[in-house]
């Protein structure tokens, strides 16, 4: 009995930075998720219900064959139906009682078929949610994709399938580590003068080159910022660059990690930095060509490592 205690130990303490990753396999499974939502499906508008529920039920698919305890939670506006879809992997500590929530939206604006917003972002949900089912962590997660992230206007928020999502953890006392939201993760340039800012001052402490990934968050969720990126730098070759500020800064509340901030939870977006590099935001022209899959692999590792040392 001894010995096998010793043995179980041994395993649910193995770092999860030391097991090696197929990049082949990431890079591959993200190339099919974003031609799949983007191109097979396209548009998916909160007016195109069968285009959203396509997405639904291929995202729903990708969950269970992970073999993970999948839900799909039903919400409605306008009269209509609508989806997020959970997907829950238990942690292999169960004194760690608060878990950690990953997001990303799948649904797109009018007119865009939405490559980097956001199939880019549930392909990076789903390689991770693959990677954790097949070697858990420590800690438990909840992977969730979001319908109606996309805005109609400054009164829809309490719509978004984040926001009332966020709001039923919270009802439900669920104890949050933190949130984590994937939102445009494709989009990279070499380019000089490629990366823009929101406030002109950023220039001096940011790179010119759009070639790095971002973590940025609000000034309360820090701590949980910067543990994440801290974890991430040692496992991934992909630089990052972290911002915490107040939400009155254009551009650091506009995902799903906002309703989680409006509920009391630590949460931040990693990003591509959307329309402040990426040309073709909310345009025609977002399209599955235009993304970086060795880059965004790069991103799913280090995250998935990055997780695996809380």
């Amino acid at each position: 009995m001894i010995i096998l205690t010793i043995i179980f130990s041994a395993v649910l303490l193995t770092p999860i930075g030391n097991k090696e990753v197929d990049m082949n396999t990431i890079k591959s499974n993200l190339v099919e998720t974003v031609k799949f939502l983007s191109e097979k499906i396209g548009q998916r508008s909160y007016a195109d219900i069968d285009k959203l529920n396509e997405s639904a039920d291929y995202i729903q698919g990708k969950f269970n064959s992970y073999g993970c305890k999948t839900k799909r939670h039903e919400f409605e506006y306008s009269g209509k139906k609508y989806y997020n879809i959970s997907c829950d992997i238990e942690g292999r500590d169960s004194s760690k009682k608060d878990i950690i929530v990953i997001g990303a939206h799948y649904d797109t604006v009018i007119g865009t078929p939405g490559a980097d917003d956001n199939a880019s972002g549930v392909a990076g949900l789903l390689e991770i949610a693959r990677l954790v089912s097949e070697t858990p962590i420590n800690r438990s997660v909840q992977f969730v994709a979001f319908s109606l992230e996309e805005p109609l206007a400054s009164s829809f928020v309490r719509h978004l399938g984040s926001h009332l999502y966020a709001k039923k953890l919270k009802q439900e006392g669920f104890k949050i580590y933190g949130m984590i939201s994937l939102e445009m993760i494709g989009y990279f340039s070499n380019k000089k003068n490629s990366q823009h800012y929101p406030l002109p001052f950023l220039k001096l402490f940011y790179p010119e080159k759009g070639n790095f990934i971002s973590f940025v968050g609000n000034i309360k969720s820090k701590n949980f910022t910067k543990k994440i990126a801290d974890n991430f730098k040692t496992s991934s070759s992909l630089p990052v660059e972290t911002l915490n500020t107040m939400p009155i800064v254009p551009g650091v509340d506009f995902s799903d990690h906002k309703s989680f901030w409006d509920v009391g939870y630590h949460a931040f977006m990693i990003t591509d930095t959307a329309f402040y590099r990426n040309k073709n935001y909310h345009k025609k022209g977002d399209t599955a060509e235009t993304l970086n899959y060795d880059r965004m692999a790069e991103i799913v590792k280090g995250l998935y490592k990055a997780l695996g040392m809380l």
